[in-house]
């Protein structure tokens, strides 16, 4: 019954067991991914999923269906704005919001980021009625929890830190314990991916040359995204945090924004 989209299984998964797992969901505009957590333990995982499993469960349902111990949901942006606390006030979220542009047919949601930043940001309705039933309460901004990890190790203000997927790239840039840039674009190819890592740079006054570039998500050493960023970024790493503990046979770093969701707390 959860063959069709899994990508790992534990032997000791049990369903039965729900109420002692948490169910980490990451929604993407098209798809979503699935996690279940034990103890700090990779139970299952499952990525591109039929989002339309959400709204209405078939396949999938006795997994969305089941109690369990807390449920985590990462909800996707269309548009985005960064607020510091000192700034931030609830009765004005709708002034924020009208930077966002908001349609009919997208909510807003505005919540902490980190211990320095609010963020308001616009997911499509639809999205956000899927994920209804298990509470706004337990929703976050998708990326809050690899924002989180990579701030708890310690970044290195010559890191620019990049989450790619397959039309979506996230980037990423302390200074000190602060973030200084944030924002995500959507890109077609590699060429696409190069202009906007070079974009955020001259953004932020980093030299090609002298910047690390660390990556995580959908990349492959030497696959065509990363050949064609070393062409013009010589310093690039593969992101080594692991915030699960995971089988040998999976990289942390594609799996890092997903896992990273168990960081977060409401």
């Amino acid at each position: 019954m959860y063959d069709h989209n899994n990508n790992y299984t534990d032997n000791s998964f049990n369903l039965y067991q729900a109420y002692s797992y948490s169910l980490l969901l990451q929604v993407d505009l098209t798809s979503f991914s699935y996690a279940f957590v034990h103890q700090n333990r990779l139970m299952v995982y499952a990525q591109n999923c039929d989002l339309d499993e959400l709204a209405h469960p078939k396949q999938l349902s006795e997994i969305l269906t089941a109690t369990y111990r807390r449920v985590i949901i990462g909800l996707p942006a269309t548009g985005l704005t960064l607020v510091p606390k000192s700034l931030f006030q609830e009765g004005h979220v709708a002034d924020f919001a009208r930077l966002l542009d908001v349609r009919q047919d997208e909510k807003v949601f505005a919540q902490a980021l980190d211990a320095e930043n609010n963020i308001i940001y616009k997911t499509p309705e639809h999205l956000a009625s899927a994920v209804e039933k298990f509470g706004f309460g337990n929703t976050f901004y998708n990326a809050r929890g690899w924002i989180q990890a990579i701030a708890g190790s310690r970044p290195s203000s010559g890191s620019l830190y990049l989450d790619i997927s397959r039309a979506n790239v996230q980037f990423l840039y302390f200074q000190g314990k602060s973030i200084r840039f944030y924002n995500t674009f959507e890109f077609k190819n590699e060429e696409e991916l190069v202009y906007f890592t070079s974009f955020v740079c001259d953004e932020l006054n980093l030299k090609p040359k002298e910047t690390t570039l660390i990556l995580s998500g959908e990349v492959t050493i030497d696959d065509k995204n990363m050949k064609r960023l070393g062409d013009f970024f010589p310093k690039m790493e593969i992101n080594g945090i692991k915030v699960l503990e995971l089988p040998g046979q999976i990289p942390s770093h594609k799996l890092l924004s997903l896992s990273a969701l168990s960081l977060c707390e409401s």
